[in-house]
């Protein structure tokens, strides 16, 4: 049973006059995100992200494993979510809920399933060894969009990951330790990212971003996974309001606008961090590839 507590009815509807009004409780516009903050830890692609109240950790791994049979030029990717007490009293330890499977399914479809990581690029020896990449996601405070700050906190930790270098020699694969070889960059072929629409007021008033108790209050979703390029990768509208075809297409304008913004600020993080790393001495080691 869920914890969270429900909101009142005179909050319920003071949100959606405020709506009508084209007013929100934080004073952003209907199209606004929240302020986003990224920051990266000391090991390649741990990611702590920021937006507005909701707070994420995301960590990428790398190992040393056996492709699939039936993909034997394949490496491997996955990404886990597992939501816990400690992001929101709604959610028990170790037992899924909704939110966490959709959650999960958004990230798939737009990350892992638009080939946003190319997994041809983590094989290391036919049908014998390749990389496997773990995006492991986890939720420090949740205050609403979940899907797309997860979204933006696992595209960042991908193109801040370095893995360590591999070779094959007579046979057998070495890996060789940061200290010996420069680690390698994960190849990104595109970064898509979602934006998450909230319907109000049977679709007329309708936002981005929405905190917890703007989602409380919500009618509806319509998820759209879009990279720069505008490339739509993933587009669903979850169980609630009717949004027409028209509303669709001006939303996917808007989708695009908010990709290329928080790609940019991405990008901008990336650039601080690289700068930062300079001050160490390890610039070479974040900017290089080694030959291959």
């Amino acid at each position: 049973m869920s914890k969270e507590a429900p909101l009142s009815i005179a909050e319920h509807d003071f949100i959606l006059e405020a709506l009508r009004q084209d007013a929100r409780l934080d004073g952003r516009t209907a199209n606004q995100f929240r302020p986003l903050k990224i920051s990266f830890g000391d090991e390649y692609g741990h990611v702590n992200l920021e937006l507005g109240n909701t707070s994420i950790i995301a960590r990428i791994s790398a190992e040393v494993t056996k492709p699939r049979d039936d993909r034997p030029f394949d490496g491997l990717f996955n990404i886990n979510l597992e939501l816990s007490a400690m992001g929101s009293p709604a959610w028990e330890n170790g037992r899924p809920n909704e939110v966490e499977s959709n959650v999960t399914y958004v990230l798939d479809s737009v990350i892992r399933h638009s080939n946003a990581l190319d997994t041809e690029s983590l094989c290391i020896l036919k049908g014998v060894s390749c990389w496997s990449i773990r995006a492991d996601v986890h939720v420090v405070a949740y205050d609403g969009n979940l899907t797309d700050a997860a979204c933006i906190a696992v595209m960042t930790g991908l193109q801040h990951f370095r893995r360590p270098d591999a070779v094959v020699r007579d046979g057998q694969v070495i890996v060789y330790g940061v200290e010996e070889r420069v680690p390698v960059a994960l190849n990104i072929t595109h970064k898509p990212l979602s934006v998450t629409f909230f319907a109000f007021n049977e679709s007329q008033n309708i936002i981005v971003d929405a905190t917890l108790k703007e989602e409380q209050a919500s009618e509806g979703e319509l998820v759209i996974g879009m990279n720069n390029g505008g490339e739509m990768c993933f587009m669903n509208k979850f169980a609630g309001a009717t949004i027409n075809a028209r509303e669709i297409v001006t939303r996917t304008a808007i989708a695009l606008e908010k990709v290329k913004e928080v790609n940019a600020q991405i990008d901008k993080a990336m650039q601080a961090d690289l700068a930062l790393r300079a001050k160490t001495g390890m610039a070479e080691e974040s900017r290089a590839q080694n030959d291959r």
